[in-house]
């Protein structure tokens, strides 16, 4: 940058505010822009189209709005002032998140934290908020739970000089009276998720209720950044995925399997995407992945491929995964265990000498021994040979990903904590070493990925990938040979997922 570029450098403030956390994330002016840019170009000449943030933070949503609208109607209406109070005041509004967020919308919008105030730019408003409003709400609590938002009371309920997070847009069930105004377009990036008051750091999503409570204005347009695990898994999403899913007026969805790439410096599991919902126009969705600093090929197809119940968010995938279902093999999640196999929590730990009668226990950080009798569920398992992996996979947010963890094989006479699940029995070590080798390829942890919305693996991950013959060992040369896979689909399979770091045991 030359010295005269420096001096006239007048960087967007909007880009530069740092996130409230990560689950109440800033948009990105671009990212709003981008956005913006999926919706038809006529609504920037429509006069009569109005605008809704039911969630703003910092208003740059209704900023970048009312710039596309302050050119679209410069010939409609002619007088800049006139154009600006029309915008201001029969086209744009929103509903702040907190109080803060109102005036710090208000001043990106009206550039003045009160719209009536003498530096507002708009000139017709004669109170402070203008279209712009904020109310503290409180939660309404049943059985210890908000009824309108899920919220913990044991978490939430909390004096008047703290921040409820009781939303306003959520917390009615007439969202239409806030305003007295029918939109258009409902544009936003709501809050992500809440604290349930679970074990440790436990949280519920909460964006969810903002999409469907936006649906219930049948807006002719929605669009919302939000995270992707909805896609195929994530807590108490599963009417949420059904309802969006089974929604044909899905049009477009954006999505950026890696957060950062959105939202520089924030971590989401499982990435984020924005969506355009039309409500007059059904069919099929065009699917758009971002990846750094390149975006793929759209491709126009059903958000549910045939016998599915999940997104499929890799347009590439979706003819590998056809090729692996039209050969009709039997799914390897029945052969998967479910969470805490034997019964024993993660912060279970066993004796570090064994005893007569003991169990070698696999457990978070290494191993240790338990009484038989102390393990009262799936005690079959015990001394069969199986194998086991651990529950929760890569945490990495970077391409390639591992995917899973390192499997192992459990002799008889062992068992583990929810750190790992169980995956057989078998009849033999030499079963359980080929069960290791088919785990170990890319080809089947790229068939996990296609459900593996977070870190957490769970049996229902593992429902794409076929059983194979276990009397031998697999290879993904064996593998791709198999099912027809050529020679692109496998330069991507291996652009996604990278080998499996070699050693045995649960430890290295």
């Amino acid at each position: 940058m030359s010295n005269l570029t420096a001096i006239h450098y007048n960087p967007d403030v909007l880009s530069c505010l740092a996130n409230l956390s990560n689950d109440e994330v800033f948009t990105p002016p671009d990212v709003a822009n981008q956005m913006l840019d999926i919706l038809p170009r006529g609504l920037w000449q429509d006069k009569h189209a109005r605008f809704l943030d039911p969630v703003t933070k910092s208003g740059v949503f209704l900023r970048e709005i009312a710039k596309r609208l302050i050119v679209g109607l410069e010939d409609t209406i002619p007088d800049l002032q006139e154009r600006l109070n029309h915008i201001f005041t029969k086209q744009l509004y929103g509903v702040a998140i907190t109080e803060l967020t109102s005036l710090l919308s208000r001043r990106t919008l009206y550039c003045s934290k009160w719209a009536h105030g003498k530096y507002s730019i708009c000139t017709a408003f004669d109170n402070p908020e203008g279209h712009i409003v904020f109310e503290r709400i409180e939660h309404t609590w049943e059985n210890g739970k908000c009824l309108f938002c899920g919220a913990a009371q044991a978490v939430y309920d909390r004096t008047e000089d703290l921040e409820t997070h009781a939303y306003r847009f959520l917390h009615t069930n007439h969202p239409e009276e806030i305003f007295h105004v029918k939109f258009d377009v409902i544009v936003g990036n709501p809050p992500y998720q809440l604290s349930d008051g679970g074990y440790g750091v436990s949280a519920s999503p909460i964006y969810d209720k903002f999409v469907l409570q936006a649906k219930k204005l049948t807006p002719r347009y929605l669009t919302m950044i939000i995270p992707a695990r909805w896609f195929s898994g994530g807590k108490g999403l599963d009417d949420f995925r059904h309802e969006m899913l089974h929604d044909n007026r899905m049009r477009a969805i954006h999505d950026y399997p890696e957060a950062s790439d959105c939202f520089p410096g924030v971590q989401i599991k499982g990435g984020v995407c924005y969506f355009l919902w039309d409500r007059d126009n059904p069919g099929d969705c065009t699917v758009v992945t971002h990846r750094g600093d390149k975006v793929g090929d759209p491709a126009m197809r059903p958000l549910l491929e045939q016998g599915t119940d999940t997104f499929i968010r890799y347009n590439e995938a979706i003819d590998i995964l056809k090729k692996v279902r039209n050969a009709q093999e039997e799914s390897m999640e029945a052969y998967v265990s479910s969470p805490r196999p034997f019964g024993l929590r993660t912060f279970f730990h066993g004796r570090k000498t064994v005893q007569p009668n003991d169990v070698l226990l696999y457990e978070n950080g290494g191993t240790s021994f338990i009484e038989r009798n102390a393990i009262t569920r799936n005690t079959t398992l015990i001394d069969q040979y199986k194998v086991f992996i651990p529950e929760s996979g890569s945490g990495s947010d970077s391409f390639p990903h591992p995917i899973l963890g390192k499997p192992f094989i459990g002799e008889p006479n062992t068992a583990c904590t929810e750190t790992y699940l169980v995956i057989g029995p078998y009849a033999s070590e030499n079963e359980c070493q080929n069960v290791v080798s088919y785990i170990s390829t890319r080809f089947f942890r790229f068939l996990v990925m296609l459900k593996k919305p977070t870190q957490h693996a769970t049996s229902k991950v593992y429902s794409f990938a076929p059983v194979q013959d276990f009397s031998q060992p697999w290879t993904d040369a064996k593998l791709y040979a198999k099912y027809g896979i050529i020679p692109q689909e496998i330069a991507f399979i291996e652009s996604m997922v990278r080998p499996m770091e070699t050693g045995a045991g649960p430890n290295g």
